[in-house]
């Protein structure tokens, strides 16, 4: 999975995390903030994981563009 992929699903997951968690919170249903909560992390961690690839690829794209400029 893509940089933009990870951080588009991870911010779907963390909105319906909320969305669940809030939903819960109005029913009294503990399952259900449970499992927005658990949802909402795993959006948090997709962001993360988009954002660290993000960071990996365009670390390797200057490398690639200094020793191209050096050559």
């Amino acid at each position: 999975m893509g940089a933009t992929t990870d951080k588009i699903k991870g911010t779907a997951n963390e909105a319906i995390g909320k969305a669940k968690q809030g939903i819960g919170e109005a029913t009294g249903s503990d399952r259900m903030r449970g499992e927005g909560m658990v949802q909402e992390v795993k959006g948090k961690g997709q962001n993360a994981m988009g954002d660290a690839k993000q960071t990996t690829k365009d670390a390797v794209n200057d490398t690639a563009a200094a020793t191209n400029k050096n050559l």
